[in-house]
């Protein structure tokens, strides 16, 4: 409860200095929220663009939760994504057996690989002492550089562009793909104008694997002795260590199941969205902003769940109001900031729970 009405005032006080970057701008911000009110929820399609959105950010977020209740910071979710995103462009494009047989390899092929380039910060900690926010800030730029080279390398490299080539339709977890152009399909969805709307972008079963490992994850953390293990060397490794627990090892596989997460965000966002990678001058971002659903969703799987479906609401209305009021659509990345600052100090918030929990209490 107590955590839930700190995230709840960060977000509100975050919305709240956005109003007042708004007013200063000027522009009504009671006008400003309705438009990305009704640009969140007033269209199926609209919805169904939102979960496209938040697919990735539950899934880094979730990377970045895990790695935080056992004790490290990972900061490399970035990198992790670039790598699931790669491998999957890159195995999806160079195999194509039945769909049934290439989905799921091409997925566990880039999980894998995205896990043990996770693994590889939580090894240099172990053995060498390396803190993991150096070693994966700076591993996230190695796997920016790695995957323009590999985008430019001969055989994977579409001509004249500067993109890889497209993944196999095989590979695609696109729901309902084909049948939606059939004529079948046409018919059918000529009939009932809401689905229609709704299967109109590209949804795809990325959603539904996000929500399979937020349940996976909690149920690791909280039901199993491994799980137990790992928050043990979180909260004291010293202790953890004295139990007979080898810290060493439990550092370098939760950095590998974050790692895995984040390349599954990556892996998914390949084979649902954008069917191939592209040349990239900076970080896309979506690694960084699975900190803040992190932080949103206090660190929780469930949390992390609801915070990317918030912040991918956010950042997908929030375009809204540029055409619409001609605002500046940099005032969403204020209010994100706004939060994140908000849960930074969250002794501003410490005596008004209080208050709250003790009315609750005497009720």
């Amino acid at each position: 409860m107590k955590k839930f009405l700190f995230s709840f005032l960060c977000v509100l006080s975050g919305l709240l200095f956005g109003a007042l970057i708004l007013k200063l701008s000027g522009i009504s911000p009671i006008e400003a929220y309705t438009v990305m009110w009704n640009g969140a929820i007033s269209k199926p399609s609209y919805i169904a663009y939102i979960i496209i959105r938040s697919t990735p950010l539950i899934l880094t977020g979730l990377s970045v939760a895990f790695a935080f209740r056992t004790g490290l910071f990972n900061i490399g979710s970035e990198g992790q994504f670039i790598m699931g995103a790669l491998s999957a462009a890159f195995f999806g494009y160079f195999f194509n057996f039945n769909p049934w047989i290439q989905i799921p390899l091409v997925l566990m092929l880039a999980v894998f690989i995205s896990s043990l380039y996770g693994g590889l910060a939580g090894f240099m900690k172990a053995l060498f002492g390396v803190h993991e926010v150096i070693s994966t800030i700076m591993l996230n730029w190695i796997a920016l550089y790695f995957s323009n080279y590999m985008v430019l390398h001969d055989g994977f490299h579409k001509a004249n562009t500067e993109t890889s080539e497209f993944i196999n339709p095989s590979t695609s977890i696109t729901i309902l793909e084909n049948w939606k152009s059939s004529d079948a399909g046409l018919e059918w969805l000529g009939q009932h104008p809401l689905i229609s709307d709704f299967l109109r972008p590209s949804i795809n079963a990325g959603i539904f694997l996000a929500i399979l490992a937020v349940i996976i994850i909690w149920l690791l953390l909280k039901k199993t002795t491994f799980g137990f293990k790992l928050k043990a060397v979180g909260l004291s490794p010293e202790a953890a260590r004295y139990a007979g627990i080898n810290v060493n090892k439990k550092m370098t596989q939760s950095m590998m199941i974050a790692g895995g997460l984040s390349g599954l965000a990556g892996a998914t966002h390949v084979m649902g969205v954008s069917k191939n990678v592209a040349i990239l001058a900076a970080h896309e971002g979506y690694g960084f902003d699975g900190i803040a659903v992190s932080l949103i969703g206090s660190n929780a799987p469930f949390g992390s769940m609801i915070a990317g479906f918030f912040l991918g609401a956010l950042k997908y209305s929030g375009q809204k109001i540029q055409s619409a009021l001609e605002a500046p659509s940099e005032v969403i990345s204020i209010m994100i900031g706004a939060i994140i600052f908000f849960i930074a100090i969250p002794v501003i918030f410490e005596r008004p729970i209080n208050k709250i929990l003790k009315l609750w209490e005497k009720k």
